[in-house]
């Protein structure tokens, strides 16, 4: 039935939903491809410094702090597209090791509609995806990848009810009572 699954993972809730990707790959004798896509809104990108976070939209202040800044941040953000490469390598060897062809993609763009493309172009019989379980101003704040995919995929969908980690839940109760 679905011989070909795309399973989209961000680096937070990666294990839940490929656990999920493998064990029905599994049953179903299916090939997997791992998808993440890399763009500076993910829970665990890296961020610019909070205190002079407003300095790149002045550059003729303090042009040294800014190319700082500006560096540190590439620094940064080679590391986390690194770690995001090397969690599909071990998931796509941990697959492989047990019985199931898989391969892998990173991709940079915004993230809904690069699963729908990704899924379009290798004729992905199902999507696997995180969901974070966001509502109401949240989620509208935030945008919701998952139901972006829901209504655009170009085939069946599944997501994977995620755990919320404390600093999400905390940055939730923040924006609900911020506003």
């Amino acid at each position: 039935m679905f011989q070909k699954i795309l399973v989209a993972m961000d680096s937070d809730s990666s294990q839940q939903v490929f656990d999920s990707a493998l064990t029905l790959g599994k049953a179903m004798n299916s090939q997997l491809m791992l998808l993440h896509v890399l763009t500076p809104v993910e829970e665990s990108s890296p961020r610019i410094a909070g205190a002079f976070s407003g300095l790149e939209f002045y550059p003729d202040i303090a042009p040294e702090v800014s190319e700082e800044m500006l560096m540190s941040y590439r620094k940064q953000w080679d590391q986390f597209e690194t770690q995001c490469l090397e969690m599909l390598r071990s998931h796509t060897a941990q697959a492989n090791t047990a019985g199931v062809t898989a391969e892998f993609t990173q991709n940079v763009g915004n993230p809904g509609k690069t699963i729908c493309a990704i899924a379009r172009t290798w004729g992905a019989d199902l999507i696997i995806l995180g969901r974070r379980g966001l509502s109401g101003l949240s989620e509208l704040l935030l945008g919701s990848v998952s139901n972006y995919v829901l209504h655009h995929a170009p085939c069946s969908v599944l997501t994977v009810q995620t755990v919320k980690t404390t600093t999400e839940q905390s940055k939730i109760e923040e924006s609900n009572v911020s506003y």
